[in-house]
């Protein structure tokens, strides 16, 4: 038997692993997908020409096995840490698709995660109290804002301390410093809004390296702008290069991979959970592995999956779910709201060295310095770029002439994407099928899930500003950046850097889909 037992190894479950482990407490961790090794696993050894395919998936490979995750930026390099569609089926209702973005594996999504990284505010804590909708928080940012530190510390952030109310401060690495465009876009927006900031995003990549992640093998970021296939380096914080490392060197973790879990086992005398049954997805051998506690840590979707999964005679519903509300009130980001254009205005003879793993952040101004006519707000990333030998891509040429002209300093690129937050709804639920299971027996989860009235007009008000920002900005014109992602890396002029690609929406914005 261990101490605890902590269910998913990505995000969330690999810090888990390292608080309970750091505590003296005998952890084991299960994984439902392979087996990853932090470095040989990645590909960020590749040069562009030892990328199949030059980098692009094939469209027949899309088509049978990614049509949800090619919606996100799955490349050759990274094809491998992203979900087979059409072997881990869910539902959702007809014309409400939502993209449940996923990899299964050890390290989870900790792999693939942007790494921007924000405290929420004291507004933020208050919100739900205040305008009614949602639960109110038991807890304040005042109790929180202790253990942002510690795991800031941890990971590493890489930032600029604000001082901005809606936006607090936190244990930062000195920032990627913005680049002459990126000042100069600055300077334009604090001038034409005086009410909004635009400061260096808030990266969990090492600027620089201190001491405590040297310990555990990792080193400052290369600046190669390759994080989406694994960091060799461990510049950027996962769970591979960072926390079960530090779990593991207790001597206290144990990890079992290829385990699916299939629900929690449930002792009706004592009102406890004492285990933990899974099965193999290779063999589909069944097994139980017990503790005294257990995290769930299966992402939101499959921790709801897992729950109501957990069915007994006391508890027909699920485990912790008889007040129906387990699976209830599914959010997710407001994203791929994005407005971009040229800025011929731009300063002349500038350029810069290496590939930020950052760009530029504004943070929320709606319902803070501004009003809105909806509720919450939204923050927007993006960044300025100078484009230049790209720009020959795809254009005719050849000879002298192509090579001088790839040499030539091309025009300022600017983009920008909101980021909103959605109201909770009870109507936006996770459920199971009972008709329909997967290759493991497992039912087959059902998402329900749209935007409200709210997210329909801060998506609108979020295309507005944007578009106005960067026309202050000087932009001769503004248009969204191409999408989905995999079109974008074959684009030659509007492809943003690869840690700023967008996706489509994953909630349906049907009007015509309502909730009480």
């Amino acid at each position: 038997m261990f101490d605890a037992i902590v269910v998913g190894s990505g995000m969330s479950g690999g810090i888990s692993a390292k608080e309970l482990c750091e505590q003296g407490l005998k952890v084991l961790v299960i994984e439902r997908g392979r087996k990853l090794v932090h470095g040989e696993s990645y590909t960020d050894n590749l040069q562009p020409w030892e990328v199949p395919n030059a980098g692009m998936v094939p469209e027949e490979d899309l088509a049978r096995h990614y049509k949800i995750q090619g919606e996100s930026f799955i490349t050759a390099a990274t094809q491998q840490y992203w979900v087979k569609d059409d072997e881990n089926p869910y539902i959702t209702p007809e014309g409400k698709p939502f993209d449940w973005i996923r990899g299964y594996h050890l390290g989870g999504r900790s792999i693939m995660w942007g790494r921007q990284s924000y405290r929420l505010s004291p507004q933020d804590f208050e919100a739900n109290a205040k305008d009614g909708h949602g639960s109110d928080w038991p807890i304040r940012y005042d109790d929180l804002a202790p253990w942002y530190s510690h795991i800031e510390k941890f990971i590493g952030v890489a930032g600029d301390r604000d001082g901005l109310p809606q936006l607090p401060d936190g244990e930062y690495l000195p920032a990627f410093a913005l680049n002459d465009g990126e000042l100069m876009f600055k300077a334009a927006i604090e001038k034409a809004f005086p009410g909004r900031k635009v400061i260096a995003g808030r990266t969990a990549n090492l600027s620089k390296a201190q001491p405590h992640h040297e310990e555990l093998g990792r080193m400052s970021c290369q600046a190669r702008s390759l994080c989406d296939r694994g960091c060799g380096y461990g510049a950027y914080h996962s769970s591979l290069s960072s926390s079960l490392p530090a779990a593991d060197r207790t001597g206290n973790l144990t990890i079992v991979t290829d385990a699916i879990v299939h629900s929690l086992v449930h002792d009706p005398k004592t009102g406890k959970v004492t285990g933990v049954r899974t099965i193999d997805q290779n063999t589909k051998a069944h097994r139980t592995y017990e503790s005294k506690i257990v995290f769930l840590n299966a992402s939101t979707i499959g921790t709801a999956q897992i729950l109501l999964n957990s069915k007994s005679e006391a508890m027909p519903r699920g485990l912790a779910n008889s007040s129906d509300m387990v699976g209830r009130n599914l959010m997710d980001h407001l994203f791929a709201l994005s407005v971009a254009g040229l800025l011929p205005n731009g300063p002349k003879d500038s350029f810069y060295h290496g590939r930020r793993p950052t760009g530029i952040y504004i943070p929320r101004f709606r319902n803070v310095t501004e009003p809105a006519d909806f509720l919450r707000g939204f923050g927007y990333q993006g960044g300025v770029s100078r484009m230049g030998w790209r720009t020959a891509i795809g254009q005719p040429g050849i000879g002298a002439e192509l090579k001088a002209r790839t040499r030539k300093l091309g025009p300022w690129f600017t983009y920008i994407s909101g980021f909103g937050e959605m109201l909770p709804n009870p109507n936006n639920r996770v459920t199971l099928s009972t008709t329909q299971v997967d290759k493991w027996g497992i039912p087959v989860v059902q998402v329900d899930c749209a935007h409200g009235p709210n997210e329909q007009a801060m998506t609108k008000q979020i295309l507005e500003d944007g578009k106005a920002m960067i026309q202050a900005a000087g932009a001769s014109s503004s248009r969204p950046p191409p999408s989905p992602a995999r079109r974008a890396l074959a684009s030659t002029r509007w492809a943003p850097p690869a840690w700023a690609r967008t996706r489509r929406p994953r909630c349906s914005t049907s009007s015509t889909r309502r909730t009480t």
